[in-house]
């Protein structure tokens, strides 16, 4: 049997096209009978157009149309005619026609589903990815990947247009230290050596720097070998982006240009030309996270000046014992920040009950909260602001000015965290605060709030080992006038570091490169990597750096995060064709999966099972 192929698509006829003959190709969506006359909505991944077998069409062609199903792929060949104005459908975008079909092949038939096929499917996540290619036919599914077309595209235009090359850096390379685990590749060729794949093509991208590429990019893949954990995937793409002769501004408005475009050609979203800058320390005092969700407002404020006129006692302890540890750790070279008490006002949520404020609390225990005080401000015998109820009786003598400070107003409640270490009752309380934007509707996912965070700490010190790490990596510049003291005073060190963050996820994250191999042993040196490990690790970036190395900087955004939020999901796997599943594991294909010995053994490998392994 010749196949009937298609002449057009099932979301391109309407009504101009009435009277053509026409073939179609796809899946049967829905079927319904109706006094003889058989209804199918054909779909492809263009949409879906309703073919009618008549009530005087052939007995061969009805007989073919009964034995339809769901997912059944056919072809059809038939005349457009116009819908009768009472049976248009608004909803769909070939609803004015119908085609009368004249002959129906059925190419392929289909089994029973494992779940219907739809808009958007309720099938649990592991049957989705087990039958991802079902799941992939469903609406959504091609929607949004029909969007990451879109963005890749958009992306590749404004980069090229603005002059940058996509050159495409080694899928094998030399493993390194770059914070998660690599996955190894053996080589047969070289029994006990390894290759890595990248967790990001850092290190390349600036060589092609010193290689004289000044505006790099790709969609570059990147693998990182870490445990389950969150919305994380062992395999991810991003737009990896380096420039030479730039300073921090630089970067930044090159981003804001991109994805000014990107937002206004996929979606018609016209993004303000500069986006909002905070410091590091700001986002955490203000919202209690480096990547604050600023779709609402809900500024935290510092509720220590209240503590010493109150008779809470765990509120004055909490910053007695944040002093003292602070001097403790000064006397040791080590700058932290000491006690905090912070508080989040609630505006007009006086109502919530104590089981509402008790899942609250543990929001902020997550984060390591030994509790969450609270107080609700009501009118008082004058009519005037008041507190009342939960941790109130201990500002008994000071209310008026804790009225005051916080700007509350009758109705609101005030959340309160106090915590030895400040940068605990920022984010503990910061989990209240995001906890609060879901519960009271604050976060529209088609609003888009872009921010850049700046000013990182360079340094971070691990308690664990008694030594400095980079909180980036090695080869992040150091803010220049930080770098008199570099050795004296790491914990004050400022990195020319950046970070896009939108609705509260983290987006792209870069910095401006140290170009100077001096500079480069400094901080080698300041986090205990000594210049024989530096050499055999990164000796040949290292290397290039003698021979003229331009200042340069780049920025990487991750295309799956974009676009998951551009299509107003909360997991990427929603974005990605076959993602793997929690556990690092695709259910589709049962990878990862074991090899056969002739595989080992070409590879000159021994497999050492954990104890307690049962096998596959």
């Amino acid at each position: 049997m010749k196949l009937l192929k298609r002449s057009t698509t099932c979301g391109a006829l309407s009504a101009t096209d009435v009277g053509k003959t026409v073939v179609l190709n796809g899946w049967v969506h829905r079927k319904r009978d109706h006094g003889g006359i058989s209804f199918i909505n054909l779909r492809d991944r263009y949409g879906v157009t309703q073919v009618v077998v008549d009530a005087d069409a052939s007995d061969s062609l009805k007989a073919v149309a009964a034995e339809l199903r769901h997912e059944f792929c056919i072809a059809i060949e038939g005349v457009v005619r116009a819908r009768p104005d009472t049976m248009v459908n608004k909803d769909m975008a070939t609803g004015t026609i119908e085609v009368v079909a004249g002959q129906l092949q059925i190419l392929t038939r289909c089994d029973v589903l494992p779940f219907q096929i739809d808009e958007e499917s309720d099938a649990k996540e592991e049957t989705r990815l087990k039958y991802r290619y079902l799941d992939l036919r469903s609406g959504g599914m091609q929607k949004r990947l029909a969007l990451r077309n879109a963005v890749a595209f958009a992306v590749r235009e404004h980069m090229i247009g603005e002059g940058f090359f996509e050159i495409e850096t080694p899928t094998f390379i030399k493993s390194t230290p770059e914070g998660a685990r690599d996955y190894l590749v053996p080589s047969r060729l070289y029994p006990g050596k390894f290759y890595a794949l990248p967790q990001s093509p850092q290190l390349y991208k600036q060589i092609l720097m010193v290689s004289g590429f000044d505006k790099y990019f790709q969609l570059a893949r990147c693998y990182r070998d870490e445990d389950a954990r969150g919305d994380r995937q062992p395999e991810f793409t991003q737009i990896d982006i380096e420039m030479s002769f730039v300073e921090r501004d630089d970067v930044l408005a090159m981003t804001e240009r991109l994805f000014g475009h990107v937002f206004r050609k996929t979606l018609g979203v016209e993004l303000p030309k500069t986006f909002t800058r905070l410091s590091y320390d700001e986002a955490l005092e203000r919202y209690g996270s480096d990547k604050p969700d600023l779709r609402f407002e809900m500024k935290m404020q510092d509720f220590g000046p209240f503590v010493a006129g109150s008779t809470f006692q765990a509120f004055k302890d909490a910053l007695s014992e944040g002093e003292a540890e602070r001097q403790r750790q000064a006397a040791k070279g080590v700058t932290v920040s000491g006690g905090g008490v912070k508080a989040l006002v609630a505006p007009g949520k006086a109502d919530y009950s104590r089981k509402q404020i008790e899942e609250l609390e543990a929001a902020a225990k997550i984060y390591r909260a030994k509790g969450l005080a609270w107080m609700k401000v009501s009118a008082g015998v004058d009519g005037q602001p008041a507190l009342e109820g939960g941790a109130s009786k201990f500002f008994a003598d000071n209310f008026a000015a804790v009225i005051s400070g916080l700007g509350v107003k009758v109705g609101d409640l005030i959340l309160v965290v106090a915590d030895s270490t400040r940068r605990v009752a920022n984010i503990a309380l910061g989990a209240v605060r995001s906890k609060l934007g879901k519960d009271l509707g604050l976060v529209d996912p088609k609003r888009f709030e872009l921010a850049w965070i700046v000013d990182f700490p360079m340094f971070e010190y691990n308690e664990d080992e008694q030594k400095w790490d980079t909180a980036h990596h090695m080869f992040t510049m150091p803010q220049a006038q930080f770098h008199p003291t570099l050795e004296s005073d790491p914990g004050s060190v400022k990195g020319d570091l950046y970070d896009l963050v939108l609705n509260g996820f983290e987006l792209a994250s870069g910095s401006i490169r140290i170009h100077d191999p001096a500079l480069q042993k400094r901080i080698f040196q300041i986090v205990g990597f000594n210049e024989a490990d530096g050499e055999k690790k990164f000796g040949f970036l290292t290397e290039s750096f003698k021979y003229g190395a331009p200042p340069h900087g780049g920025i990487a955004p991750g295309l799956d995060r974009l676009v998951m939020l551009m299509a107003g999901q909360t997991s990427i796997k929603e974005v990605i064709a076959f993602p793997k599943n929690s556990f690092a594991v695709s259910p589709m294909d049962d990878c990862p999966n074991e090899v056969d010995q002739k595989q080992l053994d070409e590879l000159h490998l021994t497999i050492r099972y954990p104890e307690g392994h049962q096998g596959s």
